[in-house]
């Protein structure tokens, strides 16, 4: 669980666009934006090695950060982080702020143990993921670094639901009007047929466009 916040110094930033921002990377620092809790948007600027520090860590986007901008503090969590193509740098980031109540919205990665233990695997089934991560809502101070699910005892048919997932207190999936599929335990040849059902779908939807082009060039 992710009970600790890390504090970072930012600058707030008198000026907005393109040409601002280069200037803030020149200076050695990372241009960003905090918003929502209904509040303006405000554009501040943070250190370049204090934040690659942070992203090298990992799991940069699920860690709550206290933001000290001109003597005052603010609560955020990233919610996007836009990389240099080439160098693959972090060139800009966008905050979420966390209000008063303390949730916060998140994804969270599901990861399954004993493989071996599952019947269903054994016999040569497979393990399809319909979710590799589960968007839910939780209080910013307990986010679950990940979902477990144990596959010991599944066998081959067996769906494994929302539901059978061990949420801690005060964590709810964002999707409440249904108990929808993380994954199933399916035999080969119903993975085969999923994805050749699949395939042929997407053929025939792309037929049409495909004959319109043709007539279109003749």
């Amino acid at each position: 669980m992710a009970t600790s916040t890390v504090e970072l110094d930012a600058l707030a930033r008198p000026r907005v666009g393109k040409g601002a921002a280069r200037q803030v990377r020149r200076e050695g620092r990372v241009p960003a934006v905090i918003y929502g809790d209904n509040k303006p948007p405000e554009a501040i600027a943070l250190d370049y090695n204090e934040i690659w520090k942070q992203y090298l860590k990992g799991h940069f986007t699920s860690t709550v950060f206290k933001l000290k901008i001109d003597g005052e503090e603010r609560l955020v969590i990233p919610r996007d982080m836009q990389l240099d193509p080439v160098r693959d740098t972090p060139v800009h980031i966008d905050f979420l702020r966390i209000g008063k109540d303390g949730l916060i919205r998140v994804l969270i990665p599901v990861r399954f143990i004993n493989e071996a233990q599952s019947p269903g695997l054994k016999r040569g089934g497979v393990l399809n993921i319909v979710r590799h991560d589960v968007e839910v809502w939780c209080p910013y101070d307990k986010i679950p670094a990940a979902f477990i699910i144990d596959l010991a005892g599944v066998p081959i048919g067996r769906s494994i639901h929302v539901s059978s997932i061990n949420m801690p207190e005060g964590v709810v999936p964002t999707i409440t009007d249904r108990d929808f599929t993380v994954a199933t335990v399916v035999g080969r040849g119903k993975q085969q047929a999923e994805e050749d059902t699949e395939a042929t779908t997407t053929a025939e939807a792309a037929a049409p466009a495909a004959a319109a082009a043709a007539e279109k060039k003749s």
